[in-house]
């Protein structure tokens, strides 16, 4: 009994300091990165979908916007927030190929194929041999009951009692080895703490009305661009990659 007793303690003991050799391997990986490229690969297109309680919903249409220079300025801010204490790079991939990466509705299928970015990584970016690359890419969340929406979006949700409209812009960044192509990091980007009556698992806000006009298109890309520069100073910060206080 006293040997059972000593060997459920040791175990206890050891989850912490398992988790803190975790912490600090990822910790003195990210010390050591030097150089880094940046890889952005959310903002080709907008999601447009209408879900709730109601027998109206129809089925999602995606709507490019890549003239709206989405990932472009997800680069940008991303370099100006690292740079000072990494040497960010510019480098070229295919960004149709990072975009067209899906998981399987089959969660096993994800398990078992590993991460797909990391064969990316090594296969379609140039210049190779930095010391890693940031790699930013859409992530999903469940929009109240109903769908899953993802990625840069616009979605209508109905009740029969009331409509709300909802923008969402659900990332998440990788910090790839640009030796070993392990994910050194992963996180995707928290709520921005709105109180929204709606709350994605990710950076959204309700919109009172519809963008509907000559002008809706900059005051939709503006509202998505304000989701976007709020919250990528905040998810670097939580990756130890930025100090953003």
């Amino acid at each position: 009994m006293r040997n059972i007793i000593l060997c459920v303690v040791l175990a206890i003991a050891s989850v912490p300091l398992d988790a803190t050799a975790a912490f600090e391997t990822r910790a003195t990986r990210l010390q050591a990165i030097k150089t880094v490229g940046v890889i952005s690969a959310i903002g080709g297109e907008i999601s447009v979908a209408r879900t709730g309680l109601t027998p109206l919903n129809s089925a999602g249409q995606s709507v490019p916007v890549a003239s709206w220079g989405l990932d472009e300025l997800i680069v940008q801010q991303v370099t100006t927030l690292l740079n000072g204490r990494f040497r960010v790079q510019p480098v070229s991939y295919s960004r149709a190929a990072f975009a067209a990466v899906r998981d399987s509705a089959v969660a096993p299928v994800n398990l078992i194929r590993g991460d797909p970015f990391k064969a990316l990584v090594r296969a379609d970016v140039s210049p190779q041999g930095l010391d890693a690359y940031i790699v930013i890419t859409r992530a999903k969340s469940k929009l109240g009951t109903g769908r899953n929406v993802e990625g840069i979006g616009f979605a209508e949700y109905r009740t029969l009692l009331a409509s709300y409209g909802v923008i969402h812009a659900l990332y998440e960044a990788r910090v790839i080895d640009g030796k070993t192509f392990d994910v050194i990091e992963k996180r995707a980007a928290s709520p921005l703490g709105n109180a929204e009556m709606l709350r994605l698992a990710g950076p959204s806000r309700t919109v009172d009305a519809a963008f509907e006009g000559p002008a809706a298109g900059e005051r939709l890309r503006a509202a998505i661009v304000d989701l976007i520069t709020r919250s990528l100073p905040l998810t670097l910060g939580d990756m130890h990659l930025a100090n953003t206080q």
